[in-house]
């Protein structure tokens, strides 16, 4: 079984690793940004300067915080593109049976926060945020499982992984939905253009990144100056970009086989450089890979150790009034404090429940239904992505952006400290509670 869970295992530790970036960069920001010394008095104004990139009369000219939020960000949208790619083809959400509990979880999560904000916000200006705590920071989440060790079954990140890419999806539907902005058909059009053009260069055969992302690139032009949001190129691009390997069975093994004897016949030299027998490895390994896995593998560390960590540097520069956590019980504060703290676990734990109950799917092996709430409590986490849809739905600078990025940072506070203490005292092989199927059969029923 290890090499069947290796590429999870090695994709969990990245990205453990990486919130433990994100919170840092964060700590980091809020630090900067409240004390007017040195180089921190140059915080959060930094953000509002401009960067001008084109050519004579062709050229965008935005802020950085705009170039990170709209152009950096749709590196990570891609990214985001590809694993849900994955998951679907041939990971966990592959087949119904598998993907029913994280589907039907995340579903819960995102559904019951949302309308926990909106029932605390209704008639309020700021009910249009109701988007903000259906969020999951997948990065956040599963550093905190990284510091449980072994105390968390392997199934659990697992689900906990698949269920926040089914968030991911939901996230970026309520974006493209709901928080766009007006929109200009011309280049509308032009964008649905490029992205027909990169389906059938797909359906060609064609499997040169060098071809994608130029194309990619002015996908996300034309989605920029369409009104649409910029980021959500990077989901489309991700759609078009082939994933399957590009030889069959047969035609893969005859490949191996024959690098591998090539190898042999070089190792009978004494003076073989290793970097030869490296080469030739990392070779086989481009030549077997899909485009979709190449892009994946180069792009998720500098995602996920560059661009999220340098979009919560940006996004928490907040300079925190005492009056802000004032309001926190404002119906703003309280709907995300709400949403993320209370209503996430409970979205999750309840339809988790229902789909389990109605026979659709099982709990994995070896997790408790103290796990499995231990997880929806961590979910609650929500951070890069719910910042991302506040400002989205509040806009930038608006008079209730410092008030909700503070309950989103005191909420994923809340969220990870409860659900680490959670699982932390939850014993492996606990007995069934009052909510756990009592069956010991494959199939639980309650």
């Amino acid at each position: 079984m290890r090499p069947l869970v290796r590429p999870f295992t090695e994709f969990f530790r990245r990205e453990a690793a990486g919130g433990i970036v994100l919170l840092l960069s964060s700590v980091l920001a809020l630090v900067l940004a409240n004390f007017n010394w040195g180089v921190a008095r140059y915080f959060p104004a930094i953000w509002e300067e401009h960067l001008r990139i084109g050519i004579n009369n062709f050229a965008l000219n935005k802020s950085l915080l705009h170039w990170i939020n709209d152009g950096l960000m749709t590196i990570f949208f891609l990214i985001v593109g590809l694993e849900i790619k994955r998951e679907v083809l041939e990971g966990e959400l592959a087949s119904l049976r598998k993907a029913a509990l994280p589907i039907a979880g995340a579903l819960g999560g995102m559904a019951v926060p949302a309308l926990l904000f909106t029932l605390i916000n209704q008639g309020q200006p700021t009910a249009s945020g109701w988007g903000i705590p259906m969020a999951t920071d997948i990065a956040f989440a599963l550093a905190v499982l990284q510091l449980l060790g072994p105390r968390v079954p392997l199934p659990l990140k697992i689900f906990l992984t698949a269920l926040a890419i089914v968030d991911d999806l939901g996230a970026v539907l309520v974006i493209a939905g709901f928080y766009t902005q007006d929109l200009h058909f011309t280049y509308l059009f032009m964008a649905f253009g490029t992205w027909a053009i990169l389906w059938i260069i797909n359906l060609l055969g064609v499997r040169s990144l060098w071809l994608y992302l130029p194309l990619g690139v002015l996908l996300w032009y034309f989605t920029l100056q369409s009104g649409v949001h910029a980021t959500l190129a990077g989901v489309l691009l991700a759609v078009t970009i082939p994933f399957r390997i590009g030889h069959t069975r047969p035609e893969l093994l005859h490949l191996v086989e024959h690098r591998l004897a090539f190898l042999q016949e070089e190792a009978h030299f004494d003076d073989t450089d290793p970097r030869t027998i490296s080469e030739e490895l990392e070779a086989l390994a481009e030549s077997i890979s899909s485009p979709a896995q190449r892009l994946e593998q180069r792009l998720h560390g500098f995602v996920a150790f560059g661009i999220i960590p340098l979009f919560a540097f940006a996004n928490t520069s907040l300079v925190i009034e005492p009056a802000v956590f004032g309001q926190l019980l404002s119906p703003l504060g309280l709907g995300v404090l709400a949403g993320l703290v209370i209503g996430k676990p409970l979205g999750i734990g309840l339809l988790a429940w229902v789909t389990i109950k109605l026979g659709w799917a099982t709990l994995p092996l070896g997790v408790t239904w103290r796990h499995l709430w231990g997880a929806g409590v961590l979910a609650g986490i929500g951070f890069t992505m719910s910042i991302f849809i506040t400002l989205l739905a509040l806009g930038e600078r608006s008079e209730g952006e410092a008030v909700a990025k503070t309950a989103i940072l005191v909420a994923s506070l809340l969220a990870g400290g409860m659900g680490y203490i959670l699982l932390r005292t939850t014993p492996s092989g606990a007995e069934p509670t009052a909510l756990q199927p009592a069956d010991s059969a494959s199939h639980p029923t309650v």
